[in-house]
């Protein structure tokens, strides 16, 4: 029974959690210009109603690509992004995306498309392999959420030789806590965890076979 008090106690503290997650996220890099911004996919799906792009939690990684693109940080935006789907390959969440970048004026020009990844090590590759094709020394930056950065760099870093920086989106977390997240148990700090562990054995994955 105390174990289990401990473990529930741990697991459900949203200062623990909420520390933990901030040592792990990644920090925003020093300020300066891109040739290419390259945006990981898993922002975003289809809605069924208006057959539209519906922007689900990751959704600030398309949202930071843009307002860095307004600030002229990076000159094009490459939306990398196929179907995770295993039985419908169709929909393809950059042709959604780019629709909608289109919609808000960002000119064709400023837009690159890889729609055939299905997850981090095809979107390093398949966009690697693009900018190499249109610019070959083009400055990088990768922008995705900010947990899923130390994983996107090992992943990057293998494949190419060239120095890409990366850009956090949509952190997990506050950096100020209340006193209630110290000893209120929160089911959020569990679903915190879930998505820790998750990411981490993701990394540990891609570890062995990037």
């Amino acid at each position: 029974m105390i174990v289990t008090l401990i473990f529930s106690f741990f697991f459900t503290n949203a200062f623990i959690v909420g520390k933990v997650m901030n040592d792990y996220q990644a920090g925003y890099p020093k300020p300066q210009k891109y040739d290419v911004g390259i945006v990981l996919g898993g922002f975003s799906g289809l809605n069924k109603r208006n057959n539209e792009i519906a922007f689900n939690w990751a959704g600030d990684r398309l949202f930071q690509a843009i307002a860095l693109y307004k600030k002229g940080q990076i000159k094009q935006i490459l939306l990398s992004g196929g179907s995770a789907n295993l039985i419908n390959q169709k929909i393809k969440e950059a042709d959604l995306a780019i629709q909608y970048l289109k919609l808000i004026g960002i000119p064709d020009s400023a837009i690159l498309i890889e729609n055939q990844s299905r997850n981090t090590i095809e979107n390093a590759r398949n966009s690697l392999a693009l900018i190499a094709k249109n610019n070959p020394e083009a400055k990088i930056l990768v922008i995705t959420s900010a947990w899923h950065i130390p994983r996107a760099k090992l992943i990057f870093d293998r494949q190419t030789k060239h120095k890409i920086e990366y850009f956090p989106a949509n952190f997990i977390g506050n950096t100020d806590f209340e006193f209630g997240d110290f000893i209120i148990p929160s089911a959020t700090a569990l679903v915190t965890w879930e998505l820790l562990f998750k990411e981490w054995t993701g990394l540990i994955v891609d570890r062995l076979r990037a």
